[in-house]
């Protein structure tokens, strides 16, 4: 019994729209997007495997957050499943720069003692991003 994993983690945003067409393009799935646009959900989330990112839109602040959750304010790291090359290619079709990487890291799997690589790069907010491959 104990903690096992995260259920989701919130960040605010300052423009929606670009960010909601950013994660897209990266293939991450959008809940409650058609909700939210209908004005029926004040967030929407972006789904990361098992977990999700709840987003807070610009004009919204949650009554419960961060004491100084800003947008650009979120150091992200999501896990490739597949090559570093494939992720490259990931994020250069998708128009993304990476500024940093590939290059070793530790990672959380096995507490760190797993051989990676990681790139980083920004998003619409100016949020890290980072992605692990496990080699």
């Amino acid at each position: 019994m104990g903690t096992s994993g995260i259920d989701h983690m919130a960040m605010p945003t300052a423009d929606a729209d670009r960010l909601i067409a950013f994660y897209k393009k990266l293939g991450f799935a959008i809940n409650d997007e058609a909700e939210w646009r209908a004005g029926e959900a004040n967030i929407f989330s972006i789904q990361v495997g098992e977990s999700k990112i709840n987003v807070h839109p610009e004009g919204y602040t949650a009554s419960l957050r961060g004491d100084t959750a800003l947008p650009g304010s979120a150091d992200i790291c999501f896990v490739w499943d597949g090559t570093a090359e494939e992720c490259q290619k990931m994020l250069a079709d998708a128009g993304v720069d990476i500024i940093r990487g590939p290059g070793p890291r530790k990672g959380a799997r096995a507490r760190g003692a797993l051989p990676a690589v990681s790139m980083y790069a920004r998003d619409p907010d100016h949020n890290l991003l980072e992605w692990m491959v496990y080699l």
